[in-house]
């Protein structure tokens, strides 16, 4: 089965970040930012980050047009104001991105997408794009805090948990909606929560 990580730079400090990198073979660091500044982490500046991970063999990629979170293409985005991951990636431009990664993991590569935040469940790395190479038979590994790992299933498991902690007593009354449909409803609460919102002297139309 084909592999992805997703790793949040925030949660270590750059030695670290490096040894988590190695400890699980990722040979290229998939860059998921809108922006790849950051005024507190200079260190994972594109121009810095690059360089730092050439020094250790990884290659940097960013694939900001394919899996940024901002995107400006108004029709990606619903009726309440903020982008619908769902819609997104059925896109071209997201299939690009998939398409990229998919050639790359056959030619022997281990990728793992960088943003920032520490907590996948927070960050569209695994709500939007993990989520949908997941629902595309890639096993993902999202590399925690601690160096752990939590699958997408773990995620899924949160969600369930975060939105839907009595989810066991839906039943009583009647016919309730099945784990799989509460996990999907879960995924657009999030998706809600953390979805970008496009302001409106910011549209592209195309």
């Amino acid at each position: 089965m084909n592999v992805l990580y997703t790793i949040g730079y925030t949660a270590f400090k750059l030695d670290d970040f490096i040894k988590q990198l190695k400890i699980y073979n990722i040979s290229c660091v998939v860059d998921v930012r809108s922006v790849a500044y950051s005024q507190h982490y200079l260190d994972y500046n594109k121009d810095n980050i690059t360089k730092i991970l050439k020094l250790h063999g990884i290659l940097y990629r960013n694939y900001v047009d394919e899996f940024g979170a901002r995107q400006t293409h108004q029709c990606y985005y619903n009726s309440e104001g903020y982008l619908d991951f769902e819609k997104f990636t059925q896109s071209d431009i997201f299939n690009e991105g998939y398409n990229k990664i998919l050639l790359g993991v056959k030619s022997g590569y281990t990728f793992a997408l960088m943003c920032a935040e520490v907590d996948p469940i927070d960050c569209h790395r695994n709500i939007m794009i993990a989520r949908e190479f997941y629902k595309r038979g890639f096993e993902i590994k999202n590399i925690m805090k601690d160096g752990t790992i939590q699958t997408q299933g773990d995620i899924e498991s949160r969600l369930l948990e975060m939105f839907f902690p009595s989810r066991d007593q839906l039943t009583l009354f009647g016919p309730g909606k099945t784990e799989g449909e509460l996990i999907i409803e879960a995924y657009r609460m999030k998706n809600k929560e953390i979805g970008y919102r496009l302001e409106k002297d910011m549209v592209k139309y195309g």
